[in-house]
């Protein structure tokens, strides 16, 4: 296959042919005449994968469900489909292989990846983010992880129905949508936050502008008036980048009636924040935590980091958001659900806290926690914490 593979690669060099469906067969069938056209297909298929795709990983990105590739090394790459890390029989050649398909596809999203600049990240056609590591950084081998973005948005009731969001829960960010509260969806990584939070925009008022700011597209709502800001790097010279502080410095100024950033990881914060205190209520986006309870301080300080004092940060957090929903991945079967939902009360220490105000076991009900009462307050009374009990 390595023998007919660097043939057609030199015949499509030497005709200057992009690797099309087309060409590749066209390519394969002058090189191999005895071929059949079953024969043709598959391999051209096959190689045309190796040239312009992802290789032998681009059967596992078609896959149905699946959300995570990770390569590590020739001879290792692992799978998620929502059940965990599943290791699959896919194998490479050697890394030689893995190292050129790692290049091609960073060259590809107009990144660098070579001993110099070993470590990548980009964005590729289709959403899809990907990560690559070269040795020697990476002694095992070229390492490899790409994440797919979700293929739909999901409503509150299919999730509801696999058991991401309980029945209790579901009525409760029903509730968060329309009372326009600020939120954040927190949890680790892979726990379906983007997922959630799509899912929760696609309630949104259709007379309601959304500005989406993310640092790679990746948030889908199901609804018709969605502006969406892309973060993007510094070229090769350090020139051009747009962060997502940038991006949303500029989304305050094109009318959001709902501001969402896609993942908060860095002095973005600040700007947020400020937004979300300036009369732009229901905003919301994503966070990186733990727990629901490390959230103040992962917030203080990812400000502190930005230029803000402690108690600058706690005020501005006090009056900025509302509520904090915390999503977990059990460790057996790897099924993402909503863990429980707090309230943000600022304590007579002046430190914002985060206060549980329902929590959702991964089996029995609901239960209900001190801050319920306060959280339907904030809510209007849209919900009811007697319903859960």
């Amino acid at each position: 296959m390595r023998r007919l593979s660097e043939a057609v690669r030199g015949r499509l060099a030497e005709t200057g042919a992009e690797p099309t469906a087309g060409h590749v067969a066209a390519a394969l069938r002058a090189e191999e005449g005895l071929l059949g056209d079953s024969e043709v297909l598959a391999l051209a298929d096959e190689l045309r994968a190796e040239f312009a795709g992802a290789g032998p990983l681009d059967p596992l990105l078609r896959a149905p469900g699946v959300t995570d590739v990770l390569v590590n090394g020739p001879h290792e790459v692992w799978v998620d489909a929502g059940d965990g890390l599943t290791r699959t029989a896919v194998r490479f050649d050697d890394e030689a292989s893995v190292r050129r398909l790692a290049q091609r596809l960073t060259a590809a999203a107009g990144r660098r990846l070579d001993d110099a600049s070993p470590c990548a990240d980009a964005r590729l056609a289709g959403g899809v983010r990907l990560h690559a590591v070269l040795p020697p950084v990476a002694p095992g081998g070229t390492c490899l992880s790409l994440r797919l973005p979700p293929r739909r948005a999901f409503t509150l009731d299919e999730l509801t129905a696999a058991g991401t969001v309980p029945p209790e829960g579901a009525r409760l960010l029903a509730a968060l949508v329309d009372a326009r509260v600020a939120f954040l969806i927190t949890g680790g990584t892979g726990t379906g936050k983007t997922t959630l939070l799509s899912c929760l925009l696609g309630r949104v008022g259709h007379g309601e502008r959304i500005v989406l700011v993310e640092d790679s597209a990746e948030l889908r709502p199901d609804h018709p008036h969605v502006v969406r800001l892309e973060a993007r790097p510094p070229n090769i010279e350090g020139a051009g980048g747009v962060t997502l502080r940038d991006l949303v410095r500029q989304a305050l100024r094109m009318r959001p009636d709902r501001l969402v950033v896609g993942e908060t990881r860095n002095a973005e914060v600040v700007d947020f924040l400020n937004a979300l205190n300036t009369g732009h209520d229901g905003g919301c986006g994503t966070l990186h935590a733990n727990a629901a309870a490390d959230v103040p301080a992962r917030l203080e300080a990812l400000a502190c980091a930005a230029g803000l004092t402690r108690e600058a940060v706690h005020s501005q957090l006090a009056a900025a958001l509302d509520v904090i929903v915390h999503l977990v991945r059990d460790p057996s079967g790897g099924r993402r659900r909503v863990a429980e939902v707090c309230l943000l009360h600022r304590a007579a220490n002046g430190l914002v806290e985060a206060i549980p105000a329902i929590s959702f076991p991964p089996t029995g009900g609901p239960v209900l926690e001190p801050g319920a009462a306060a959280l339907a307050a904030r809510l209007g009374n849209r919900w009811t914490p007697g319903a859960a009990a």
